[in-house]
């Protein structure tokens, strides 16, 4: 088995790409319409089980549970234990990593933004302000 401090590596280093796949299916453009497909479904389908396999698709956390243990599957990662109980701690610890590491992204995006709207509108507060100046006019020589 593992040294702990390799296992945590691992479990820092994996939820990395669980972050990134579980983001980019539930929130980027290249999946928008297939998202909203699913969020249709999961709103106007009768039966419950098939709204919430559907609404699986439109929320990062939740879609993050199958993305890690896809990768589980593919790495064999345990965390702790040996056997079906390292699996078990490691998807909801890979799960937890992954939205904390979603979570920064997401609050990056919205300071990225607010800059750029701030300077939008001190852009426009500076337009505004050369077009009221008056030209100055040079005299001739």
């Amino acid at each position: 088995m593992p040294s702990l401090a390799n296992q945590i590596a691992f479990l820092f280093l994996l939820g990395i790409p669980i972050a990134c796949v579980a983001w980019t299916v539930t929130h980027e453009e290249v999946f928008r319409e297939p998202r909203e497909y699913c969020k249709k479904r999961s709103q106007n389908c009768k039966p419950i089980v098939a709204r919430k396999f559907f609404y699986l698709f439109t929320c990062e956390y939740c879609f993050s549970h199958y993305v890690a243990a896809l990768f589980l599957i593919i790495t064999h990662y345990h965390l702790l234990y040996a056997g079906w109980r390292g699996y078990l701690m490691a998807e909801f610890a890979l799960v937890w990593v992954a939205n904390v590491y979603m979570s920064f992204f997401n609050r990056l995006r919205l300071d990225i933004k607010h800059e750029n709207v701030v300077i939008a509108a001190e852009q426009i507060v500076v337009d505004q302000t050369k077009e009221r100046e008056p030209a100055t006019v040079t005299p001739a020589p």
